[in-house]
């Protein structure tokens, strides 16, 4: 899968050091993977999630690090591409759902 942007990564992992080598490593494999449907991501990624936002569309949120962190992505498989829109703890994600 072709991922967007890398730099969202690097920001996150300035800000919480203990994040980078979990994040280096679902970089890696997401970019080796090739997905052709959520079923296909479910193989590997089993605790992420589906979950619509307000314009309609859908992310996947996957659990990283054990479960202390959030990445939201939007993944289009038709066109192999990733869109990382944020990465943040799980804290700071359960105050935004």
């Amino acid at each position: 899968m072709r991922i967007i942007s890398r730099s969202r990564l690097k920001t996150f992992w300035e800000d919480h050091g203990q994040a980078k080598r979990v994040l280096q490593e679902w970089y890696s494999i997401v970019d080796k993977a090739e997905w052709k449907s959520f079923d296909d991501l479910r193989r590997i990624y089993p605790s992420a999630d589906q979950v619509a936002v307000k314009s309609g569309k859908t992310t996947t949120v996957f659990d990283i690090g054990g479960n202390k962190y959030r990445l939201i992505a939007a993944v289009h498989y038709n066109q192999r591409t990733v869109y990382i829109l944020d990465v943040m703890t799980h804290a700071e994600y359960d105050k935004m759902h």
